[in-house]
């Protein structure tokens, strides 16, 4: 690992208070050295939790939803200095020992943003996870790497490491609010011409861990489709996308520019 690279965890947070110390404790504090967590208006005990254990703690004024809540945390992290921003969610579902190989690739330079695959580690369905969400993430990930033009085993996870060149250039402030964030800022990303790599991860669903109903999850598949769908005509020069065009600093209030967009180190 180089030296001098801050490496900043970002932790999504809505009533994670069953789980958070354990996906916390898990952590490689030799290596991170900052957690932020955002809590977005939970009704348990999360932010004491999270001010218990030192954590840096962001509460939001009212639920601004997953997406939203992303948005905050890069924010905060960008502001903070990262030059590498780690999203561990809090209910522990992904395995946080792993942030160490999820960082690598992007100290390497062979990466700009990391994702933590379920499929590259065959655990999917041994995990738990439920035969319905198996179907429709093969199937959305099949579309997407048409697409896009890849050949990733999984997008639609949780468990991602961003570098700051990639976070400073994305307009992902003009995203979704919702579960779709994660796809649009991945189809940013190979728009933009980012590097993408993976990394296995095992597969954790267990009762305190969030998951996504059905209904939620047919939405959310509707979602994907449609941005799929606008990345195609954007791409063809058919129905041209500023989601697509805009750089962070063209959505940035100037007086915000200064402390947010500090330009990427070098280590």
């Amino acid at each position: 690992m180089k030296d001098g690279a801050r490496v900043v965890v970002v932790m999504p947070a809505y009533n994670a208070a069953r789980t958070l110390e354990a996906t916390y404790r898990g952590l490689a504090m030799d290596v991170v050295d900052e957690v932020i967590l955002v809590d977005d208006v939970s009704h348990d005990e999360t932010v004491d939790i999270a001010e218990r254990l030192g954590l840096k703690v962001v509460v939001h004024l009212q639920n601004r939803g997953y997406g939203g809540n992303q948005k905050t945390c890069y924010l905060e992290a960008l502001r903070s200095g990262a030059d590498v921003v780690v999203m561990v969610h809090p209910d522990n579902q992904y395995d946080s020992t792993l942030v160490p190989e999820m960082i690598q690739p992007i100290l390497d330079g062979t990466a700009d943003i990391v994702l933590g695959s379920r499929f590259l580690s065959g655990t999917a369905l041994s995990g738990g996870m439920p035969w319905w969400k198996f179907v429709s993430n093969r199937f959305l990930t099949t579309v997407e790497n048409v697409a896009f033009g890849l050949r990733l085993s999984e997008y639609h996870t949780g468990f991602r490491a961003y570098g700051r060149a990639l976070l400073e250039t994305l307009p992902f402030l003009l995203n979704s609010d919702n579960f779709v964030f994660d796809q649009e800022i991945m189809a940013q990303a190979v728009c933009f011409g980012f590097r993408v790599g993976e990394i296995p991860v095992p597969t954790r669903y267990f009762a305190e861990a969030s998951s996504v109903n059905f209904e939620r999850s047919v939405e959310y598949g509707l979602d994907v489709l449609k941005l799929v769908l606008r990345y195609a005509l954007h791409r063809a020069h058919i129905w041209r996308s500023r989601q697509f065009t805009a750089r962070l600093e063209d959505i940035l209030a100037p007086r915000h520019r200064e402390a947010i967009l500090r330009g990427t180190r070098t280590w």
